[in-house]
Order: structure tokens, then C-alpha cells, then sequence
């Protein structure tokens, strides 16, 4: 997959998320992102913000979510002394059960694949050998002692 065909697929998935029949360019995923701020300011009045508090895996995942919250006027913060990969937000329960947080696991796997696709290629590429996964054994052998 390339870039645009990326892009292309992360826009769909809002749409998708955004209730939207059609696919389509700037026009299409800036309605999606308008049937999406309407839902959210629908969640606001029927329900108040409650403080979530999410632990993203890594780094991809940190910005990948941040860059969500910021798109529908979600303002992420962490506290002091909190993981650089915990993100917390004021939101309402609805919003995210039924919007952003499956929206951000469907682009969070969207994203990854494309990563380790472009990694793997890079790997192959350049280190001429496969990468991946490693034969697994049975029995773990005693370790010597000072290793």
C-alpha cells in the first residue's frame, strides 16, 4: 500500500464512522468530520464529560489518537508524572463507546499494517533477510550465572 492509498483508506474509515454513504475527497471527509462533531456536541448535551484516561502501546499509537482527539476540538492532556503514552481527555461516555474509540482502533490498524509493511520492506531491502518471526522452542534453557 502506498502513501495515497493510505490516506485514501484512513479517510474512508471516518466516513465509515461518520455515517457516510459515499467515499470521497476533501469534501466528503470534511462532512464526514461535520456528521462527526455533530454527534459528538449530541453526546455533550445528553450526557456530561467524563475524564478518560487511555494507555496507548507506543509512540504511533500516542500521536495517532492525539491527532483524532484535536480533529473534533478534544483538547488531550496528561499529568504529571504520567507515561508519555498515557493520553487523558474529557469527553462523553456515547462518544466514545460508539465513536472514537472504535474509530481510533480501525485507523490504529490501518496505520500499523502500513508500518510493518514498510519495514518489513525496508529490512528485506537493505539487510537483504527477512525479518520477523523467530522458531520457538519448548524448554527455556538454564541461564549461566552473570549472563
Amino acid at each position: 500500500m502506498d502513501e495515497e492509498s493510505l490516506r485514501r483508506k484512513l479517510a474512508a474509515i471516518e466516513a465509515l464512522f461518520a455515517g457516510a454513504t459515499t467515499t470521497g475527497e476533501r469534501e466528503a471527509a470534511e462532512a464526514a468530520r461535520e456528521r462527526i462533531l455533530a454527534r459528538l456536541k449530541a453526546a455533550t448535551e445528553t450526557q456530561p464529560a467524563v475524564e478518560y484516561k487511555f494507555s496507548l502501546a507506543d509512540e504511533w499509537q500516542r500521536r495517532l489518537f492525539v491527532a483524532l482527539l484535536r480533529r473534533y476540538g478534544l483538547e488531550p492532556y496528561r499529568y504529571r508524572g504520567q507515561r508519555y503514552t498515557t493520553v487523558m481527555v474529557r469527553v462523553p461516555k456515547r462518544f466514545v463507546d460508539e465513536t472514537l474509540w472504535p474509530q481510533y482502533q480501525q485507523l490504529a490498524a490501518t496505520l500499523r499494517g502500513w508500518l510493518d509493511e514498510v519495514a518489513e520492506r525496508v529490512i528485506r531491502e537493505v539487510l537483504q533477510a527477512e525479518g520477523g518471526n523467530v522458531e520457538e522452542k519448548t524448554a527455556s534453557p538454564q541461564l549461566e550465572p552473570g549472563s
